[in-house]
């Protein structure tokens, strides 16, 4: 007897099937098809060759994995997701190789998305019910809409997601920790009288080191993402200088997100910290401080390679 199983109803051509793993009926699955353990493959779903699917991935039903599908482990799949893998489809034309989508672990994909070929949806990334992928998703980005765009990024927390930062903490604070490793909220000093408005910061007190350089960032499409990275040495610190964007921080284990719309407010990102920022207002101009010159080997602009390091830091 199999160690999997396969409903009456189903076919299942493929031996390369992990222990535990269940096909409906009506499901198909073609000879070359490598499938993991513990997977759930729902009715009316079909499975090309060149498929492979990792450990614990559920496929609802209505779905076709096509050639050229890679699904890491406990990737989810909603129902009557499309996905293709072909630019330019033609009838009894097969290009010499198809293009390959990688969807990798923990990734959940919503019911009736369309992911078009040759995409990556990163890690624990949620893309949204009806959504149309036409580019690759980073990690941890909730993606809706068509063409998808990022809406923001998932275990954030609740209590700064979506509020200004400067209600996030009592005006007679200065400094608040958060639940990212190193990472703190700044109250700068804000002076205002009928002559204008002056904020003003002091690098020996209140900015947690100092700044080597500093760089402007403006005019960003408010469909764009900034950062999608972190950095090996150069800590940083981030001032709204006008508008208003999000700021999501990372350490790996914990992430959260800032809301920034005053230069009352500063946000400290230390090294070693995965930073994004988004959802930036057409006005917006956000300021930042940095520790380090310029060097582009001190760039981390994978998500694995970066938590890669945080492991390597931690033995």
């Amino acid at each position: 007897m199999s160690d999997y199983f396969v409903h009456p109803q189903g076919i299942c051509e493929s031996t390369q099937v992990g222990a535990g793993t269940r096909v409906w009926a009506f499901a198909h699955v073609l000879p070359r098809a490598v499938i993991g353990r513990d997977c759930n493959i729902c009715d009316h779903t079909f499975i090309e060759n060149d498929v492979v699917l990792g450990d614990r991935v559920t496929i609802k039903c209505g779905v076709q994995l096509w050639d050229g599908l890679r699904l890491e482990d406990d990737v989810f799949v909603g129902p009557n997701a499309t996905f293709t893998n072909d630019q330019f489809p033609r009838s009894k034309q097969r290009p010499s190789e198809f293009l390959r989508t990688v969807v990798s672990r923990r990734a959940s994909i919503g019911a009736n998305a369309t992911i078009l070929p040759g995409v990556t949806i990163g890690q624990n990334a949620m893309v949204g019910a009806g959504a149309v992928v036409t580019r690759d998703v980073p990690a941890n980005a909730i993606v809706t809409g068509n063409p998808a765009r990022i809406v923001g990024y998932v275990d954030t927390g609740k209590a700064l997601r979506g509020a200004p930062a400067s209600s996030s903490f009592p005006s007679d604070t200065s400094v608040q920790t958060t639940r990212v490793t190193g990472v703190t909220l700044h109250r700068l000093k804000l002076v205002k009288d009928l002559r204008g408005t002056l904020s003003v910061g002091e690098y020996s007190r209140d900015i947690p080191f100092t700044p080597q350089r500093y760089f402007l960032v403006f005019d960003v499409p408010s469909a764009k993402v900034r950062g999608e990275h972190a950095h090996y040495k150069c800590h940083q610190f981030l001032v709204c200088a006008k508008g208003q964007l999000a700021v999501v921080a990372d350490d790996g284990e914990r992430r959260e997100e800032y809301w920034l719309d005053s230069p009352e407010i500063g946000v400290y990102l230390p090294a070693m910290t995965w930073g994004i920022q988004y959802r930036y207002s057409p006005d917006a101009v956000l300021l930042v401080f940095a520790s380090e010159s310029y060097d582009g080997a001190d760039y981390i602009r994978d998500y694995d390679e970066f938590l890669a390091a945080k492991a390597s830091a931690c033995r």
